[in-house]
């Protein structure tokens, strides 16, 4: 886990998330960065995860190497009301108020299971992630798209709600990417390799000489 908070000197506005964070249900990779331009990105887990009550023990887990804009919401299951009820009203999350068993609170909303996003995702400005998404690894989310659905790794999602737009590569690419999974090399060797990674050739990526 990350213990430098800051990655880049006299740069306030972005953070390692996994030095950040202190809820025992985040899982998050090394190397993931988040953005706040507007908010303190301290304040991550106050400002942009959002009906993460206690009671439901949801996980947030995002992977390695993520890129985290501005603004983007976690939204959990807290945040439904349940679809089974005839009213929409959430009867028994006053339980005082209406004489109920405290014990059936989680009945008031529908649940839909953990937040999961992959590795090497980025997820673009105040875009908004709704409880049970998972991500794949390698996908990119548009500016301000609402993601109610899995998203498959390597595609680009964007719109309200989020629906694909394109893959980022070809079915073969993407099958030797995910193959690599070069987020679980040793740093060094990721860092031997930073001009493939960069340079669009997954070719040249391949070809690199792996001992460990």
């Amino acid at each position: 886990m990350m213990t430098k908070i800051y990655p880049r000197t006299g740069d306030k506005q972005t953070v390692y998330l996994n030095a950040v964070v202190k809820d025992s249900q985040f899982e998050i990779g090394d190397y993931t960065i988040y953005n706040d331009f507007v908010s303190d990105p301290l304040l991550f887990e106050k400002n942009n995860v959002l009906y993460h009550y206690p009671i439901h023990r949801e996980k947030l887990v995002i992977g390695k190497f993520c890129s985290i804009a501005c603004g983007t919401k976690f939204l959990f299951n807290c945040a439904n009301h349940s679809l089974k009820s005839l009213s929409t009203y959430t009867f028994p999350l006053f339980y005082e108020e209406w004489g109920l068993d405290k014990a059936n609170i989680t009945s008031a909303w529908d649940n839909k299971g953990d937040i999961v996003i992959g590795n090497d995702v980025w997820i673009g400005y105040e875009a908004v992630i709704m409880a049970g998404v998972h991500i794949g690894d390698g996908a990119i989310i548009a500016a301000r798209a609402v993601v109610t659905k899995d998203v498959a790794p390597y595609a680009i999602v964007g719109g309200t709600p989020a629906k694909e737009i394109r893959k980022r590569f070809d079915l073969d690419t993407i099958g030797q990417l995910q193959a690599l999974k070069w987020w679980e090399w040793p740093v060094d060797e990721i860092r031997r390799c930073i001009p493939f990674l960069t340079n669009g050739n997954v070719g040249e990526l391949l070809a690199v000489e792996r001992d460990w």
